[in-house]
């Protein structure tokens, strides 16, 4: 399913190509940088891949933040579904502020960061390779303090993000953690899903959610649902929405909702289910379906019938690159819905692009 109308959702919405926002740009953009970054990371990524055969960990630590941390959720899931290895995400303040070392021998560490500077996440990263972890950087940053901290760095080659929120870099890191997690297993069947990214990922940018757009007008609050792959998409999402639309937007696996959250789900009450192509799908599109049948204003990303309103979705043909997917058009409505809502979505209130914690 795809969007089979000549204007994108931002040129309908408002504005046109000559006034795009940077993040509009970026997000167009992800199909070429993606492809861009499969043509030139092929050799850091067999190496990486080898390394990690040979070391044969028994758990893999990520250590990120923000929408950094996102993508190792995502990872979380794939590495565990593909490697079965259990990952953990490790908080960057033992190291920072605290001063501890964990015992990470036999583990491999995963860090994520766009500007690879933060000094809690360099610091984690320091003290997983102190503590006898494969280190490995992904950042868009090769010559970073990150970098010099990790065994293999992997460098997303996605250029300069000039907008605050991320969406280029994050959809970058989350096809650098797949690739290197083919390689690492041997998995056939996600290189090739990921070697088609670009087309996918082009049609993904051209789902159009403008629906959406409008029925959100004079709400402040939503849910996010999702399970899997998903729910970590479902985190950037909700995310994505308090950065650039000021929505009190609360990301939630489909099946933790019915445990407490669902109290506020009074009608009317906005919820959007973002449902991959996988083993989870049914979950998640029943409950976006059950909430809409109670009275919520429930929209999905599935063609499974019930009373959510469906929203277009470009399938990658794998399980686990198809939530990628659904954030890229995900991306492409959140801006537009910040436009309507009269944001800059280029540069939200508070925020910055590069945020150093320790």
């Amino acid at each position: 399913m795809g969007n089979t109308t000549g204007l994108s959702q931002t040129d309908r919405v408002e504005g046109s190509l000559s006034t795009q926002t940077f993040m509009r740009q970026e997000v167009d953009a992800i199909p070429g940088v993606v492809a861009n970054f499969l043509d030139k990371s092929g050799p850091v990524l067999d190496a990486a891949a080898a390394a990690l055969r040979d070391r044969d960990p028994l758990m893999v630590a990520t250590v990120a933040r923000g929408s950094s941390d996102h993508a190792c959720s995502y990872l979380k899931y794939a590495i565990e579904l593909t490697l079965g290895l259990p990952v953990a995400s490790i908080g960057p303040s033992i190291a920072s502020i605290y001063g501890k070392d964990l015992k990470l021998a036999r583990s491999a560490a995963i860090a994520i960061s766009q500007s690879g500077k933060s000094p809690d996440i360099v610091g984690m990263a320091q003290s997983a390779r102190r503590s006898g972890a494969i280190s490995i950087a992904i950042t868009n940053t090769a010559d970073s303090p990150l970098a010099e901290a990790s065994d293999f760095t992997i460098d997303l080659h996605a250029g300069l993000e000039q907008s605050v929120a991320a969406t280029k870099t994050f959809a970058t890191s989350v096809v650098a953690g797949l690739s290197l997690i083919a390689r690492w297993s041997g998995d056939e069947a996600l290189g090739a899903a990921i070697s088609d990214l670009p087309t996918s990922l082009a049609k993904a940018v051209a789902c159009d959610w403008s629906e959406m757009i409008g029925a959100l007008d004079g709400h402040s609050a939503l849910y996010v649902l999702g399970r899997g792959p998903g729910f970590a998409i479902a985190n950037e999402a909700a995310l994505k929405f308090k950065e650039t639309c000021n929505i009190q937007a609360e990301s939630y696996s489909a099946a933790e909702v019915m445990h407490g959250p669902v109290a506020i789900v009074t009608p009317g009450y906005p919820v959007l289910g973002l449902a991959a192509r996988d083993a989870a799908e049914a979950s998640v599109a029943d409950m976006a379906h059950k909430l809409a049948g109670q009275g919520a204003l429930a929209f999905l990303t599935s063609t499974r019938p019930g009373a959510a309103k469906a929203l277009p979705f470009a399938p990658t043909g794998h399980p686990l690159t198809d939530p990628l997917a659904l954030i890229v058009s995900f991306y492409g409505f959140v801006e537009a819905l910040s436009r309507h809502r009269g944001f800059n979505p280029d540069v939200p209130k508070a925020l910055k692009k590069v945020t150093e914690t320790v």
